[in-house]
């Protein structure tokens, strides 16, 4: 129950002057608001900041802006990561094909600094490649980016969505492949959608949300009522849709739809959040009409459940239901219930995180440690080969048809960028053949990755992966950053990362900890990482810079903890939790308020693992660690960066408008508080080739000014590191830098 509610006088002069001295942040205006949440006392005093497109929050907006650019433009290593990283990034990339029956394909390719990705057409494999979609000519005021795509069985058309400024939101397009131009069809509010063609060609069945009313009602749920459709396309160039399933007696609920490469069967996926998923067959036409009867194979939402192939009348599903680790089952149509099922892949020490039927096998690719490892199995279960991929690394995609026997895949290690191969499966021995090499960047010879294993407070094996210099002296001087995710059952794997590679080529240490809540050791790494449990992905944390100091790799005084999304909550809470042991943090686009969360956009979809802030044990345990409620006033915290964009419909801004307003105002140290709201940009996918390297520039030079990094400013070409030293500049830093700490023991203590 509210009880209070004011606002200070004054709202939009402090935003005025700020703007007038960017060199201190915006004194932003505090409300007297407070509520009583299951019988506690709560104060959210920047709840008006929530108001995202109000005009006195897009002036504080600008403010913030201006502040945050007035500090990080004198940064001294800016233009020279900003060299580096243009110099790295600057390398042709190529993503797998998506092979249509008729052996078309298309593909994802971009030269090297192309703003956004273009996509690529090809009769068939040895035919000659042209450009089909080119995003960047379509841009005018605010960036465009191509989201989903989808070849016709019969290579002519293209089925694709487009994002503009990175939104979730999207319009489904249809192109044609001979000519490149588009059919008629716009079809808008399209979201969290799957494409999936009918086998004549003339169908294509995706998802979408309902429009808003015409009058405006204010308790219309713009992400309610998702309905799966069937649009059929006419002599024109339009089409017709139809329903082809809804569930108004579930208004979360949402669904995807697959094809069988033969046209003969429709899967669909329905769910209600990020965790499990209902599935269904039905046998469908050339023309997409059912010609049997729903076969329901899930009817709860208990388990995980992705369908990787059929043969005939029976379907390969990989599902983490009785194999916590994952296994693949085959179903047979006939007898789809649960105590028939057949298991093909059982549950073993590895986890299986995706799978695919290509040439009449199953190609499986799982994780050991959090690296990839890639099989290959018959449909029975036996046979299973594995293929060489070289070292500690991330398979990066699956692409190939039941009816050929070329599988394409991905590889990429922390120091080499993803290289694609081709592997005939019908061959003995199997002997990948690479396709696409990316040339190298920068020196991979003289940088090494290794991984350890730190122990979390209850005895928990965290495994970090690091990379760094070979010549590295354990002395304790190194800069660092610490990146974690640790939610929503996401592994991070070693891959390539520019951001990663130019820190590490400057001198520094790139480490990334495996938390728990992420997927790296399947079902029960997941849970003991979510709702009451969350707890222990901070500790995790603490673990892993623990260990870090321990054993000589670097000092608190040399630390940054980084983390996006999710793991921007984690840097947030963890940060509140020890803001000593870091000299910098840099939460991105991160949900911060865990009590309002599930008030934005898909926000409500995340209960699975957040909990629900309705219920009272939820939210006592949310209270706990929510990073914009449990900052301390008069706390010396870390120098702190905070990179949210204006267009983010997956994790509100106003999270982070929130939580930078309470840390400006709770700081007491010197280190500042900086807000950095990248315009016309979304959570991520879509963000423009320039764009990602300003934001890493920023990110990177800030945490190398906070801590210690120094590199020779103006010879950033041929990238000479200097020894790390610590300067004090004009931006403050905290006077705590009094030498090595004390050796640690056990760690946490």
């Amino acid at each position: 129950m509210l009880y209070a509610l004011g606002l200070l006088a004054g709202l939009l002069s402090p935003v005025a002057s700020a703007q007038a001295h960017p060199e201190a942040p915006p004194e932003t205006p505090r409300q007297t608001l407070v509520e009583q949440l299951h019988g506690v006392t709560v104060a959210d005093p920047y709840r008006w900041l929530e108001k995202t497109e109000a005009a006195d929050v897009q002036a504080w907006v600008t403010a913030q802006n201006a502040y945050s650019a007035y500090h990080l433009d004198g940064l001294p290593l800016r233009d020279a990561f900003a060299q580096r990283l243009e110099a790295i990034w600057d390398y042709p990339r190529r993503g797998l094909p998506q092979i249509a029956a008729s052996d078309a394909r298309v593909y994802e390719a971009n030269s090297g600094l192309q703003e956004q990705p273009v996509l690529y057409w090809q009769a068939s494999a040895e035919a000659e490649a042209r450009v089909l979609l080119d995003p960047n000519a379509l841009a005018d005021d605010a960036p465009v980016s191509v989201g989903e795509y989808a070849l016709s069985p019969d290579g002519r058309l293209l089925a694709y969505t487009l994002s503009q400024s990175g939104s979730d939101w999207r319009t489904l397009r249809i192109r044609r492949t001979d000519t490149g131009e588009d059919l008629a069809t716009r079809i808008p509010r399209v979201k969290f959608s799957s494409l999936a063609w009918t086998a004549d060609s003339k169908g294509i069945f995706y998802a979408r949300y309902p429009a808003a009313p015409a009058n405006a009602d204010p308790l219309f749920d713009p992400l309610a009522h998702q309905s799966l459709r069937l649009h059929r396309l006419d002599a024109e160039g339009g089409g017709t849709d139809r329903v082809v399933r809804q569930a108004p007696e579930h208004p979360r609920r949402g669904f995807s739809a697959q094809t069988s490469e033969d046209g003969h069967w429709l899967w669909i996926a329905a769910w209600e959040g990020t965790r499990h998923n209902l599935l269904s067959a039905q046998r469908i036409d050339a023309a997409g009409r059912a010609t049997g009867a729903d076969i329901p194979l899930v009817t709860r939402l208990q388990h995980d459940y992705a369908v990787v192939g059929h043969q005939n009348a029976t379907v390969f599903v990989l599902t983490d239901d009785g194999a916590a680790r994952g296994r693949i089952v085959a179903i047979d149509l006939k007898a789809p219930q649960r105590r028939h099922w057949r298991t093909v892949v059982p549950e073993g020490e590895e986890v299986l995180r995706d799978a695919r039927m290509v040439g009449g096998r199953l190609v499986v690719h799982a994780l050991r440690d959090a690296a990839s490892v890639l099989r290959v199995v018959s449909l029975q279960g036996d046979a299973m080969e594995t293929i060489p991929l070289g070292g500690l690394g991330t398979v990066t995609g699956l692409s190939g048809r039941q009816d050929q026997s070329a599988l394409y895949y991905g590889f990429s290690t922390t120091t080499v960028p993803t290289r694609s191969y081709r592997l005939d499966l019908s061959e003995t021995p199997l002997t990948p053949v690479l396709v696409h090499a990316p040339p190298p960047r920068f020196d991979a010879a003289s940088v090494v990755t290794s991984r350890a294993f730190a122990t979390s407070r209850d005895g928990t094996r965290i495994p970090v992966l690091l990379t760094h210099r070979r010549d590295l002296d354990l002395d304790r001087t190194h800069p660092t950053i610490l990146y974690g995710y640790g939610g929503f059952n996401i592994a991070l794997t070693p891959r390539f990362s520019t951001r990663a590679a130019a820190w590490v080529d400057a001198g520094g240490i790139w480490a990334v900890a495996n938390l728990r809540g992420g997927g790296e050791y399947g079902t029960p790494w997941h849970e003991a990482g979510i709702r009451e449990n969350k707890p222990q992905t901070f500790d995790d944390v603490i673990a892993a810079a623990g260990w870090l100091i321990h054993n000589g790799y670097t000092r608190s005084e040399q630390l940054a903890l980084h983390g996006a999304s999710n793991g921007g909550m984690v840097v947030g809470a963890v940060v509140n939790r020890r803001p000593d042991l870091f000299a910098a943090a840099v939460p991105a686009v991160g949900v911060m308020d865990m009590l309002r969360f599930h008030r934005f956009s898909i926000g409500w979809a995340w209960k699975p693992d957040y909990g629900d802030p309705e219920n009272a044990e939820d939210f006592a345990v949310l209270r706990s660690y929510s990073p914009y409620h449990n900052i301390r006033p008069d706390t010396d915290y870390p120098a702190t960066l905070i990179t949210t964009a204006d267009h983010d419909d997956r994790v509100s801004p106003a999270h982070s408008y929130k939580y930078a307003a309470r840390l400006q105002w709770a700081q007491s140290g010197t280190a500042p508080i900086l807000l950095r709201v990248e315009r016309e940009a979304g959570h991520g996918a879509g963000k423009g080739t320039q764009q990602r390297i300003a934001e890493a520039r920023d990110v990177l030079a800030f945490s190398a000014h906070f801590t210690g990094l120094a590199v020779a400013a103006d010879a950033a070409a041929d990238w000479k590191p200097l020894l790390p030293c610590v300067a004090i500049s004009r931006l403050g830093k905290r006077a705590r830098l009094a030498g090595v700490p004390a050796p640690i023991g056990t760690w946490p203590p």
